[in-house]
């Protein structure tokens, strides 16, 4: 190899640790962590992520300053000969080997022996992130991107964990509909069954905090604000993760975050027992309405495996062969803004119209799951549509609360809507970085049941976002069959109220003032929960039968879906 050629390659070394050390402070301000498995996505999806980097940020200007960095570097070394003394060096092969040899074989020793979680020495998330090391995070979230439950976890009997998972479950209006103990399907009964259309709004990064009825006194939401006082509101409702991909899966599988990955993103996730099989129960025909090309994190294998019809922008990335269902493109003229991420919010609502005009001359009803994109990072969209500016949040927030409010006001003059009803929820909350490794508050999300034929009522009682579908069909009045972890929040007794949050490798359980918490070292935690600002103290003394149900609820979801028992065929 020549002289020539070695300098370049240092340069292409040196061009590369700058930009890393950049991206480091990007990942550390959008999600208060090293390096993780979302970076690992970033390296996956590059379309989205090139053109989220191209919107959010000068880059020709930043492309100029690591240019003029490698530059520099590059000055440095020629002014203190780094160059002329390594070409120059006669040291042989073997003396060379000699010094190399040991600290490579040190280096790979220590790659397989040491883990990112060895750094978690503390309930401060912060504080644990900082810790670490960046470089090594990475290799360490590629390399566990998906948690085996039962390699990592602290567990019970199998059999000890369905009987008290069967017994937290059952409501009373259902019945199990077998004897075996790890069977969890039960029936649900009821009377008078109203079967409307349901258009299911899951908005992006949609915090609880920019709800006047929260305290927030910026005037952000105005519309949703509206809708939640004419609506069934969930003011106590909890997400149980932090990405979307976590809010899809709560809300179509009901089930508890299981570790590492979410169920959307995994493979064999298709014909899962889902709201998809209740609904198509009752004839309806879901549709899975997204902005973008919803390949990205894998969306439509996912619904398209649950037999959702798909509409997107359809950038050539294909279904799974497995996959057998309808996808429709959403066109370049029927675009009136766009960004990284995918169409503007009025847009993507024009879409969701458009197919329950078609469904509805069917005389069929319909179901829409509609994943909104303007709220994210770059935070633009179109001009003159609302007093602030864009790439902020608060303006971004602003717009898709003004494109909501349009959207309702809109399917106001269609014929069908009389007979639908609106969920909006979010998907997360905006940002769940903060003290303690699962930060409770930055969890809290807001959900309304818009359009239902009876009064307007605020649920202040304890929610997890798996419960809202379940919810819907029991205010619907539906007799179904149901395998979902989700309960019907009026169903269920004052006192058993339960929410799930977890990141990627902690999972923990939410009832009345204690948290329970569990991690990928087998350890069990448990926490005193502030009511005002759901701040944790730590307890010594746990509540055993907490701990159990904690570990019965996410042990059963991980066998169950690794064994293939979440199947519905």
């Amino acid at each position: 190899m020549t002289k020539l050629s070695l300098i370049f390659i240092s340069q292409l070394f040196f061009w590369f640790f700058i930009s890393v050390f950049w991206q480091k402070f990007r990942i550390w301000e959008e999600f208060g962590a090293r390096f993780n498995f979302i970076a690992v996505d970033y390296l996956i999806y590059t379309y989205e992520v090139v053109e989220n980097i191209n919107q959010s940020y000068p880059l020709p200007l930043l492309i100029a300053v690591l240019i003029g960095l490698v530059a520099l570097t590059f000055f440095m070394m020629r002014k203190f000969k780094v160059f002329k003394n390594i070409f120059s060096d006669k040291v042989n092969f073997k003396k060379r080997s000699f010094f190399v040899i040991p600290v490579a074989i040190f280096t790979i020793v220590l790659g397989f022996l040491m883990k990112n979680k060895y750094a978690d020495f503390s309930n401060n998330l912060v504080d644990n992130e900082l810790g670490k090391n960046g470089a090594f995070s990475f290799v360490a979230a590629f390399r566990s991107n998906e948690l085996d439950y039962e390699a990592f976890y602290p567990k019970i009997s199998d059999k000890k964990a369905y009987s008290i998972l069967k017994q937290n479950l059952l409501q009373e209006n259902q019945a199990y509909t077998s004897a075996k103990f790890d069977d969890i399907s039960r029936l649900t009964k009821s009377n008078e069954e109203q079967k409307p259309n349901i258009v299911v709004v899951t908005i992006e990064s949609f915090s609880a905090e920019f709800l006047s009825a929260f305290g927030n006194k910026d005037h952000l939401t105005p519309n949703y604000d509206q809708l939640a006082k004419e609506s069934i509101f969930f003011t106590n409702l909890y997400a149980t993760g932090t990405r979307t991909v976590r809010g899809m899966e709560a809300l179509t599988l009901c089930v508890p975050p299981t570790p590492g990955n979410s169920i959307v993103r995994r493979p064999n996730n298709q014909d899962l027992f889902s709201v998809a099989t209740i609904l198509k129960e009752k004839k309806y025909q879901p549709y899975f309405i997204y902005g973008g090309d919803g390949y990205f994190d894998n969306m439509n294998n996912f619904f398209g495996g649950q037999g959702f019809t798909i509409v997107d922008r359809d950038r050539g990335n294909p279904l799974s062969e497995k996959i057998k269902t309808e996808r429709f493109q959403i066109k370049d003229d029927e675009v009136s803004f766009e960004n990284a991420w995918g169409i503007c919010d009025e847009d993507l609502y024009k879409q969701a119209i458009k197919y329950a005009d078609k469904e509805s001359n069917s005389n069929k009803p319909f179901f829409e799951f509609i994943m909104t994109t303007s709220n994210h990072k770059p935070y633009t969209f179109p001009n003159g549509k609302i007093d602030l500016p864009q790439g902020e949040r608060d303006g971004a927030v602003k717009y898709t609360d003004y494109a909501l409010g349009k959207f309702i006001s809109d399917a106001k003059k269609k014929t069908w809507f009389k007979n639908t009803v609106f969920v909006v929820v979010a998907d997360h909350c905006a940002s769940s970085a903060g003290k303690w490794e699962i930060n409770i508050a930055k969890h809290h999300i807001p959900a309304i049941i818009y359009n239902l034929k009876q009064k307007p009522e605020e649920i202040n009682r304890l929610t997890s976002q798996i419960d809202l579908m379940p919810s819907l069909f029991g205010y619907l009045n539906w007799t179904y069959n149901t395998s979902l972890y989700g309960k019907d929040i009026n169903k269920t007794k004052v006192g058993e109220e339960r929410a799930f949050i977890g990141n990627y490798r902690t999972l923990g359980l939410l009832r009345n003032d204690l948290f329970t918490q569990i991690d990928d070292i087998k350890r069990v935690k448990q926490f005193t929960v502030a009511p005002t600002d759901k701040s944790l103290q730590e307890v010594n003394f746990k509540n055993e039968d907490l701990v159990s149900e904690t570990i019965s609820y996410y042990q059963t979801a991980s066998e169950r879906f690794k064994n293939g028992k979440m199947k519905s065929k």
